[in-house]
């Protein structure tokens, strides 16, 4: 194949999906390069550890790294274990709170493992910015943050809006993105790729680079991919999201409660089927196809079949699962005309507390053996093999010794 034509071919492939290629001519003359040089080119993504788990927002943009691999480049998967500990705000309209160095090292304890269910370890550096980070010295910070203005900075929309609006800005969360573009000083970075709103982040690392000596990264942004609730993005702390290592049931069943509105993005964004196929069929067959396909993908074709036949059998032909916790019934719930229900469904760690088991039942929430319960003073004459149903997800077989 011609090296212009294979240099076509991989810009299309990067651009699929994709909010912002800049430059564009810099990214095929990069891609030009590493074709004729036989050189990988160095694709970084900066990952913050703000939460345990990765999320499908994550594998947005881990699957355009993974991308870059099948191309033959190197992925740099930087974990921002110090710049966490700042604070970058990112469109908020207040600074983040700092989060400890234990939190820190919790919270990214499992995500090379979920990183690796979509990029090829083989193809990957995994590194920590502390590395080179917590060895610059004061005068070093001095150096680095002389390299971008102040007017500068405040372009930014969240730092704009916050200073227009008299809101406090500190000098630290300016120290943010100065940091961010170092680690592309630190991992000779070619591309860079980041949600829509790490764009100015991005961008001032092709300036901070150049200030180093270094030839400017080219950027590749993703679409920041909507929640749950087909309103926000995805986010940990809204509560909005599907984990990149939920179990493969609770997988299929958040993606099966997607608005419809929601799926063509998820197509676009997380699968390699066309966009169309959210709109071709029915909209469940087509969130059942999306189910299948992101479950098979994060954990295993028979794991997918597995989930969808629990999703029908639970929430389709309403019966309760083939397999599901057992909740052993204490000898001293036993005593008396029979156990309350509150009290039963918070020992059988259903719900996190009784006033909690209460809301769920005034909801109609609670079921026992497929009858809804109505009153959150009922009491239950409990037996062997009874199973209590709370919300969607939450089932117990009771077992009597």
């Amino acid at each position: 194949m011609h090296v212009r034509e294979e240099v076509e071919q991989q810009l299309a492939a990067i651009t699929r999906g994709a909010e912002v290629v800049l430059p564009r001519e810099e990214l095929a003359t990069k891609l030009e390069r590493a074709v004729r040089c036989e050189r990988p080119l160095r694709v970084k993504l900066g990952i913050d550890p703000s939460a345990p788990h990765l999320t499908l927002g994550h594998a947005v943009v881990l699957r355009k790294l993974r991308l870059f691999q099948d191309l033959g480049h190197t992925a740099v998967l930087v974990v921002g274990d110090f710049t966490r500990r700042i604070g970058d705000p990112s469109g908020k309209s207040k600074t983040r709170e700092p989060m400890t160095p234990g939190d820190i090292q919790r919270n990214m304890a499992t995500y090379r493992e979920q990183a690796f269910r979509i990029l090829m370890p083989e193809r990957t550096e995994v590194r920590l910015n502390s590395e080179w980070l917590d060895k610059l010295t004061f005068a070093d910070v001095i150096a680095l943050s002389a390299r971008y203005t102040v007017a500068r900075m405040l372009e930014r929309d969240d730092f704009h809006r916050r200073h227009a609006a008299g809101v406090p800005i500190t000098i630290m969360e300016f120290l943010y993105p100065l940091a961010q573009a170092y680690d592309s000083v630190a991992v000779k970075a070619d591309v860079e790729l980041g949600g829509s709103d790490q764009r100015f982040n991005l961008l001032i690392a092709r300036d901070i680079q150049s200030a180093y000596g270094q030839e400017p990264q080219a950027i590749v942004t993703m679409p920041l991919l909507v929640g749950t609730d087909g309103v926000a993005a995805m986010s940990q702390s809204r509560g909005n999201y599907i984990g990149v290592d939920d179990p493969p049931h609770e997988q299929f069943g958040k993606l099966m409660s997607l608005p419809d509105e929601a799926m063509p993005q998820y197509f676009q964004l997380l699968t390699d089927l066309a966009a169309e196929e959210a709109t071709r069929t029915h909209p469940k067959d087509a969130k059942k196809k999306l189910a299948w396909t992101l479950v098979a993908a994060f954990h295993g074709p028979e794991s997918a079949d597995g989930a969808q036949q629990h999703f029908e059998r639970v929430f389709e032909a309403q019966q309760p699962p083939e397999e599901m916790a057992e909740f052993h019934v204490p000898p001293d719930m036993l005593e008396g005309d029979g156990v309350p229900i509150l009290s039963l469904i918070a020992a059988a760690e259903l719900a996190p507390s009784r006033s909690q088991a209460r809301r769920l039942v005034e909801q109609g929430a609670v079921q026992i053996d497929g009858e809804k319960v109505s009153s959150p003073t009922a009491v239950i004459q409990v037996r062997t093999g009874m199973v209590v149903r709370v919300g969607r997800l939450r089932f117990a077989r009771l077992v009597i010794d």
